[in-house]
């Protein structure tokens, strides 16, 4: 089975990144642009989704600072 788990930063914890983004769009020419988090994406396929939500808070993400949503596809590739 292919899993999805999406990554990104607690809502009130600094986000550096999406900071960063969020400055650069307006000077490249897109205005009416904010809110910008940056996160990640994890892809794998797993034989067992059990073990998902134990993965994403020993490995995966950061439960202090991230939260993650995990996503099951059907599949793999």
């Amino acid at each position: 089975m292919r899993a999805r788990v999406l990554i990104r930063p607690k809502a009130g914890i600094l986000d550096p990144q999406g900071v960063a983004v969020e400055r650069a769009l307006p000077a490249l020419g897109f205005a009416g642009v904010a809110n910008v988090h940056v996160g990640r994406l994890v892809e794998l396929d797993i034989e067992d989704s059990a073990q998902l939500e134990s993965m994403c808070e020993k490995l995966l993400a950061n439960p202090l600072v991230e939260d993650y949503e995990v996503e099951l596809l059907q599949g793999s590739g």
